[in-house]
């Protein structure tokens, strides 16, 4: 019916524009569903865990059918049993205790020269000037190839193994501190100035505040390369600590005692890393940052 024609009597005609009961008046709208909310995955900490499990039991298998002999690398029944044992009779956490302190002592000395190096090199042009090519030639050096040198300068004590702690983590700090500080935009540094801020103001916060993303990825690597120079730093003339394990390990064969150490390092490492992650969590919520999918 159209508006020129006549409704019938006692009939209401149709207002312009209302649709008619029973018509389309458009495309149906179907709900739209996540991708996430279709597809049903595994509780990621299961799918983390499924390659290791595999592993281990692939591991255990090969022991024992015979395929992989004890004086080769022992089962990991077997490493269990003695980790348990070194638990037991305290060798093992006093190992830890003097490693860890090994690792704290030489992390804090090179994260302070590490980050008062590239906190001169950063914010000044004459001290890149002054102190840039001589820690990127010390870089070049291979850290490991100064231990005989550090054994002569400072002994066989404890001394050469934080010195070596040290100079591992300092490389890495000063990179990624230096890279972080000259990364700042220029433009965030000129709208500081124009707000009053002096040198000191500008780089308390503008420049620190933006460097700490480059920093807390040095502390990662540096953390890392802590434990990497801990292994080296205990085969000198150790008498505790797991390196000492390891080296008593070594002389009798004892592959079990060797990857009971392995572990505990990946784990003091694995546990730093956390430690570390946290705190870029804690210190960068301003930055938003791809998680994946």
């Amino acid at each position: 019916m159209t508006v020129d024609q006549a409704a019938p009597p006692g009939v209401a005609p149709p207002s312009v524009g209302r649709p008619v009961a029973g018509a389309r008046s458009g495309p149906e709208l179907v709900p739209v569903i996540p991708v996430s909310a279709r597809r049903r995955s595994a509780p990621r900490w299961l799918r983390r865990a499924v390659v290791p499990v595999f592993l281990l039991a692939l591991w255990q298998a090969l022991s024992a059918s015979g395929v992989l002999e004890s004086d080769i690398l022992a089962s990991p029944g077997t490493i269990a049993q003695t980790a348990g044992t070194l638990v037991s009779d305290g060798t093992l956490p006093s190992a830890m205790f003097v490693s860890l302190q090994r690792v704290a002592v030489g992390l804090a000395v090179g994260v302070v020269a590490g980050v008062a190096l590239a906190l001169t090199s950063g914010l000044s042009r004459l001290g890149e000037d002054l102190v840039d090519p001589v820690v990127q030639m010390l870089r070049s050096v291979p850290w490991v190839g100064v231990i005989p040198l550090f054994i002569i300068w400072l002994g066989i004590g404890e001394a050469p193994k934080i010195a070596l702690i040290a100079l591992g983590v300092a490389f890495h700090l000063y990179l990624n501190v230096y890279a972080g500080i000259r990364g700042v935009d220029a433009q965030l540094v000129e709208a500081g100035s124009s707000l009053g801020l002096g040198r000191w103001g500008l780089v308390r916060h503008v420049v620190l505040p933006g460097a700490l993303p480059g920093a807390m990825t040095g502390l990662r690597y540096s953390l890392a390369t802590a434990w990497l120079a801990l292994v080296f730093g205990e085969q000198v003339n150790a008498d505790d600590g797991l390196g000492f394990l390891m080296n008593q390990a070594r002389e009798f064969f004892r592959t079990d005692v060797i990857v009971v150490c392995l572990v505990v390092y990946a784990a003091l490492g694995l546990l730093a890393d956390f430690i570390v992650r946290t705190l870029e969590r804690l210190l960068l919520q301003w930055r938003p940052t791809f998680t994946g999918q």
